[in-house]
């Protein structure tokens, strides 16, 4: 049935395989000279608002701020830190949300943290919190499980069609 000579020659589809192939191979094994390489793509740095900037309109992102200058409007990004010099009149949320400056409105976050230099006029919803000694805070403080959740893009419930009150029937009248 098999011979013996056949398994042991090597056929043509091996000996193609054993080649190299020269134009990938240098191209792998050869480093580029002029290539620089670069920090890794793990996670982008803070976008700093400087304290000469005023912004007017609602910033979002999924990375980090960092505000030192003026912001007129709502904040919403992962990691918020107001800055001393800063101030922000608009509702700010993220996951983590450190004051060092001055905020009139809303602030929810999962971890939220002012500073002995924080000036807070609003209502603040958090999971965890902490108020140094020394910060200005002016609102109510409530605890959620998930503060983040509200500011969700969730229709509000509808109210109730005023037809759906049961209308007296004539007899009861």
């Amino acid at each position: 049935m098999f011979s013996k000579s056949r398994i042991n020659e090597p056929g043509p589809k091996q000996a193609e395989a054993e080649k190299p192939k020269a134009p990938e191979a240098s191209s792998v094994t050869k480093p580029s000279t002029d290539f620089v390489p670069s920090a890794p793509k793990g996670k982008a740095a803070a976008s700093v608002l400087s304290s000469d900037l005023t912004v007017v309109g609602n910033l979002r992102t999924t990375g980090d701020i960092q505000v030192e200058g003026t912001v007129e409007g709502d904040i919403r990004a992962h990691l918020l830190t107001v800055g001393e010099s800063a101030t922000i009149r608009g509702e700010i949320v993220a996951d983590d949300i450190v004051v060092n400056g001055r905020v009139i409105g809303r602030v929810r976050g999962l971890k939220v943290r002012l500073t002995s230099t924080a000036r807070v006029e609003g209502d603040i919803i958090h999971k965890t919190i902490a108020i140094e000694s020394g910060a200005h805070f002016e609102g109510s403080v409530q605890r959620q499980e998930d503060p983040l959740a509200q500011g969700r893009s969730s229709p509000a419930p509808a109210p109730a069609p005023a037809s759906a009150a049961p209308t007296p029937k004539p007899d009861e009248l």
